[in-house]
């Protein structure tokens, strides 16, 4: 358990995201080792940044703007 939140801290910190958008993201089954590839590096104008395409796809598949409670991966 404790070498996935390594991971999600390391995701974290690459992709610059929130505590909320981490959470959202593992509530999706998003994997962190895969996020770089989702995420748009301003080349793809027409893509939506990595923090609102997963509040994009949240919001599609749990109808909510964010999740209900938002633990810090640090604790």
């Amino acid at each position: 358990m404790a070498v996935k939140i390594e991971k999600w801290v390391v995701a974290q910190k690459k992709h610059r995201l929130s505590d909320k958008h981490v959470q959202m993201a593992r509530e999706l089954g998003l994997n962190p080792d895969k996020l770089g590839k989702i995420d748009n590096h301003k080349q793809e104008t027409w893509n939506a940044p990595l923090p609102q395409f997963i509040e994009q796809i949240y919001f599609k598949r749990f109808k909510r703007e964010e999740p209900v409670t938002v633990p810090s991966l640090k604790d």
